[in-house]
């Protein structure tokens, strides 16, 4: 695990971190793990810091933390009230639409009551391989930006596998078929799922910033191999 993290943004009010992939912000009652980037980035930079959102433990990308309860609390009230604007970058099976809207409603992990959860996506690029992966004689893939317009408990992970493209490398919602092909034959392993842009007010001078995350070594392995982000 990267230590230390790459900062990407850091004042007196946050600091944001481009989170690797396979570690968990924090810790939660469902999990065993030990380690979590709440703990090491504290150590990091040498004081208290406090979560503001989530990315599951397989997403990688822009993650923000307030230096005080005060500054995490006004920006996770930007989060609620959608005042944020997140930009995800995702590798799925098969060719999606062009753009589309997921408008599907989610349960929540506890209660089970639906809860409203839309998702929107553009195909940035496609492309397809000359091997057999499952029933078919090629494997089709889509390069997609998505932006989340709520926030529920992985969301982009359940609505791509509701619209029968499931995001590449996750376990759970996925195709076990194109998991394995890309970490046999390619040796990638990681949810090929990444935060790349998030756009919020900050909480001191209310002016709007922009952070982008580069993606890690393994998901520009993605890339390269399935000649994708080469326009």
């Amino acid at each position: 695990m990267p230590n230390p993290f790459e900062i990407l943004f850091e004042d007196e009010a946050m600091i944001v971190i481009n989170k690797p992939s396979g570690i968990l912000v924090h810790r939660t009652k469902i999990s065993e793990d030990q380690v979590f980037v709440l703990q090491l980035l504290r150590n990091q930079i040498g004081q208290r810091i406090y979560p503001v959102h989530r990315l599951d433990r397989g997403t990688s990308g822009v993650l923000v933390f307030g230096k005080s309860s005060e500054m995490a609390g006004a920006l996770s009230e930007q989060f609620r009230d959608k005042g944020v604007e997140k930009n995800y970058l995702a590798i799925v099976r098969g060719y999606v639409e062009e753009q589309g809207i997921i408008d599907s409603p989610l349960p929540h992990p506890r209660s089970g009551e639906p809860r409203e959860a839309l998702t929107r996506y553009t195909r940035l690029e496609q492309t397809e391989l000359l091997t057999p992966v499952g029933r078919y004689a090629t494997a089709r893939y889509s390069l997609v930006d998505i932006v989340l317009e709520t926030g529920r408990t992985n969301q982009i992970r359940r609505h791509f596998s509701h619209i029968r493209h499931p995001v590449i490398g996750d376990k759970k919602n996925g195709d076990c078929k194109h998991n394995k092909y890309f970490e046999t034959e390619l040796g990638i392993s990681r949810l090929l799922l990444h935060a790349s842009r998030f756009a919020f007010f900050h909480p001191l001078h209310g002016g709007r910033i922009t952070l982008a995350a580069p993606l890690d070594e393994a998901f520009g392995k993605a890339m390269e191999t399935l000649k994708l982000g080469n326009r």
